[in-house]
C-alpha cells in the first residue's frame, strides 16, 4: 500500500462528548462530504455512539446512504433544492431544509398521509442559504402540509468570537424565530451555531447545535481560537505515506517541474506517492513529512501524483518506510493545519479533499 488515512474512532467520540458537555444541549454531527473525508458511516455511528443527537448533511443522497447503511437516527439534509425526490425523502424519513417558497411548495405537495419533516432556514446576515426577502410573505397556510421540525441559521463569523455580526445575527435569528411562534409553530428544534460558537459562544446553543469540524478534532480558526490542543481535541486523521525511494543528489539540483527549487546542499531526497490527485494541494509550500522524529518539507512543485521531500544527509530513510504527512502536534508532526496555512486555505479543506485513491483505516485508538 502507498498512502492511507488512519482515521481514530476513539478521537471522534472524544471530541463529540467534549463538544456536547460545552453546548449543554442536543447535537448534529456534521458528517457530510464523506464525514469530511473521514467516511461517512464509520464517522457518523462513532458520533451517535458518542452521544449525538442528530446527523446532518448537505446533499440529499448522502442521507439517503445513511439510512441504507441502517442508521435511523434522525438526519437534516440541508441543500435539497427544487427538482429533488422529495417524496424519497419523506418515506426514508429524512428532515429537509427549505429556503423559499418555491421548495416549500414543492415538498409540501409531496407530502400525502405521511407529511414531510422540514427545518425553516433562515438568513441572519451571512447572505447565503435562507429566507430572506420571501420570509415576511411566510404564512400559516404555506406550512399546513409539512411538520415544522426546526428552524435554523449559520453564523458567518463565529471564529471571530468578538465580532459585532454575532450579536446581531442572534438578533435577527430571535425575530424570525418570534414569527414561527406568531404563526402557530411553538415546539421547533432552533439551532444556530457551528463548531466556533459552540465552543465560545453559549448563548447561541438554543436547542441544538451543529458541530462540523471541531468534531474532527480541528480548530475552527488557530489564530482566533486556539489549536486543537488548546480547545481540548483529538485531530482524527492521520495521513501516512510509503517513501516510493530515496536518493542521493547534490548540491544546487534542480528538483521538479519548472525547477523552481534546488538542493542547497548535499542531501537525500524522498519521493512520496501522493499528488494532487490524493488530495495534496500542488500551491503546498512549508509543509512535508515527519519521518523518525524529523520533519522533512516540501521541495519542488507537488506533481498529479508524487511531491518530493528534502530528508537530509544525515537520514536514515529507505525506501518503502512509511512517514506521516499530517497528523498531530504533539507528537511532532505536521498537521492538517499546517499543511493548510502552507497552501493558502484551511484545514476542512485539507481533510476533506483527500481523495478516493487512499484507503481510510478505522482504528478504536490512534493517538
Amino acid at each position: 500500500m502507498r498512502a492511507e488515512a488512519i482515521v481514530d474512532l476513539s478521537a471522534i467520540k472524544h471530541n463529540v462528548e467534549l463538544l456536547k458537555k460545552a453546548a449543554g444541549t442536543k447535537l448534529l454531527a456534521v458528517v457530510k462530504a464523506d464525514a469530511y473525508g473521514h467516511g461517512l458511516i464509520p464517522v457518523a455511528q462513532a458520533a451517535l455512539s458518542a452521544g449525538a443527537d442528530y446527523l446532518g448533511v448537505a446533499l440529499l443522497e448522502e442521507a439517503i446512504a445513511l439510512r441504507e447503511a441502517g442508521i435511523d437516527a434522525p438526519i437534516l439534509a440541508w441543500l435539497v433544492q427544487p427538482g429533488s425526490d422529495f417524496k424519497k425523502a419523506i418515506e426514508l424519513d429524512i428532515e429537509v431544509a427549505v429556503a423559499s417558497l418555491a421548495a416549500l411548495k414543492e415538498i409540501s405537495d409531496a407530502s400525502t398521509s405521511k407529511k414531510a419533516k422540514v427545518h425553516l432556514e433562515v438568513d441572519t446576515g451571512m447572505s447565503r442559504g435562507g429566507f430572506l426577502g420571501e420570509w415576511d410573505s411566510l404564512t400559516a397556510s404555506h406550512l399546513v402540509n409539512v411538520e415544522i421540525v426546526g428552524i435554523f441559521s449559520h453564523f458567518a463569523r463565529a471564529d471571530e468570537p468578538d465580532e459585532k455580526q454575532n450579536s446581531d445575527q442572534m438578533d435577527r435569528f430571535n425575530q424570525m424565530v418570534a414569527r414561527v411562534h406568531e404563526l402557530g409553530f411553538t415546539d421547533v428544534i432552533r439551532h444556530l451555531s457551528n463548531s466556533a460558537a459552540t465552543l465560545k459562544n453559549h448563548a447561541a446553543a438554543f436547542d441544538m447545535v451543529r458541530t462540523g469540524i471541531a468534531m474532527y478534532g480541528l480548530s475552527p480558526d488557530v489564530i482566533t481560537l486556539g489549536n486543537s490542543q488548546s480547545l481540548g481535541l483529538r485531530p482524527a486523521m492521520q495521513l501516512r505515506a510509503a517513501l516510493y525511494l530515496v536518493k542521493e543528489v547534490p548540491a544546487h539540483t534542480p528538483v521538479g517541474y519548472g525547477a523552481t527549487e534546488s538542493t542547497s546542499a548535499d542531501t537525500k531526497l524522498g519521493v512520496i506517492a501522493m499528488g494532487y490527485a490524493d488530495g495534496i494541494p500542488r500551491i503546498a509550500h512549508d509543509a512535508g513529512i515527519w519521518f523518525s522524529g524529523k520533519k522533512s518539507p516540501i521541495i519542488g512543485r507537488v506533481s498529479m501524483d508524487q511531491f518530493v521531500v528534502d530528508l537530509g544527509a544525515a537520514s536514515k530513510a529507505k525506501s518503502g518506510d512509511w512517514v506521516v504527512v499530517f497528523g498531530n502536534s504533539s507528537h511532532g508532526e505536521y498537521t492538517a493545519d499546517d499543511w493548510g496555512a502552507a497552501s493558502h486555505s484551511i484545514n476542512y479543506e485539507i481533510v476533506t479533499r483527500i481523495g478516493p485513491r487512499v484507503p481510510r483505516i478505522y482504528a478504536p485508538h490512534v493517538y
